[in-house]
């Protein structure tokens, strides 16, 4: 039997009402080859949004995802706990304790429902459903039983879209009309065909979807290139870039023609423009922080992006540190 949505989600979409926007800050010096985002003001300053807040310590963030509403979710990818922080205040909590395995990109709908993957397995590649009002575990989907990487996902108004950093193929998860999830035999795994390669390393990372809604954007971390994939057969087509190469990109957002790609160890974010099938896309800028420690994934609330650090350079303990950080949208 196919889950439907819960009448409590009806409050979450009354309430997208409730955005407001940011104060943002004057704009620094830039280094060579990249601008520099300054960080806004702190809450302590009066400004309503904290520009760097605090995850639990020895968390290991990953993926991140901001509604319609003021709060980000984020995923350990150590644990698999799911951390709900109000943006208003940088104040959070564990709404899931998680079970012990990886909780990696992420993506929240209208209707409170918190789509995760399951990140590095050896026992098969799965997907989380959690309620993100109470941090409940919905349901979970294995896809295979095969070593994989359910890294990032993306929602579309008819499926969930999960990446697998290990193997060449999608996973989907159909929607039916009312937004119900599918029952467990009625995932699909779609196999990548045409340009894209995989080889050692992280392929398939982050994913969008095309401006146009007719395709799936994907980059390839190991390569540095992004692809357009059809959604109906699998089939990936190198975007022109023009000349250029996304080194170490890893979370994708996209808001209109404008796609923000995040190169971790860079810290940078990319900012390109698509056109409308999403076939070429074109460098506008780069944006760097001195507070990025490399930085995974991005959301975006009002006229500011969000992107935890992952500090995948930093040996990871118990006690290690960790934040988001927050800039102007470039």
């Amino acid at each position: 039997m196919r889950v439907r949505p819960r009448t409590t989600t009806v409050l979450f979409a009354v309430l997208t009402l409730t955005g407001v926007l940011a104060a943002a800050a004057p704009v620094a010096a830039a280094p060579a080859g990249a601008a520099v985002a300054p960080p806004a003001a702190s809450a302590r300053a009066g400004t309503i949004f904290p520009a760097t807040f605090a995850l639990p310590d020895g968390f290991q963030p990953e993926g991140i995802a901001i509604g319609a509403l003021p709060y980000a979710f984020f995923g350990s990818r150590v644990s698999g706990a799911i951390y709900r922080v109000s943006l208003l205040t940088g104040r959070g909590e564990v709404i899931n304790p998680g079970s012990g395995t990886p909780s990696q990109g992420l993506k929240v709908d209208l209707r409170g429902r918190l789509f995760v993957g399951g990140g590095n397995s050896t026992s098969g590649a799965a997907a989380k459903v959690f309620n993100a009002f109470t941090g409940e575990l919905l349901t979970t989907y294995r896809f295979n039983s095969v070593p994989s990487f359910v890294n990032d996902v993306v929602l579309t108004p008819e499926a969930a879209w999960f990446t697998d950093s290990t193997n060449p193929v999608l996973y989907k998860l159909p929607l039916d009309r009312r937004g119900g999830l599918p029952d467990a035999d009625e995932a699909v795994a779609l196999p990548l065909t045409g340009d894209i390669a995989y080889g050692a390393g992280i392929n398939a990372n982050g994913i969008e979807t095309a401006p146009d809604g007719r395709g799936l954007l994907v980059v390839q971390s190991t390569t540095g290139l992004l692809f357009r994939v059809d959604p109906t057969t699998g089939v990936a087509r190198t975007v022109d870039l023009g000349g250029e190469v996304l080194t170490n990109g890893d979370g994708l957002l996209r808001d209109g023609h404008t796609l923000y790609v995040v190169q971790n160890r860079l810290n940078t974010v990319a900012v390109y423009h698509l056109d409308r099938a999403g076939t070429t896309a074109r460098l506008v800028k780069k944006v760097t922080s001195p507070a990025f420690d490399v930085p995974t994934t991005v959301a975006a609330y009002a006229n500011r992006l969000y992107l935890p650090n992952g500090r995948f350079t930093t040996p990871p303990t118990p006690t290690t540190p960790y934040t988001t950080t927050s800039i102007p949208r470039p």
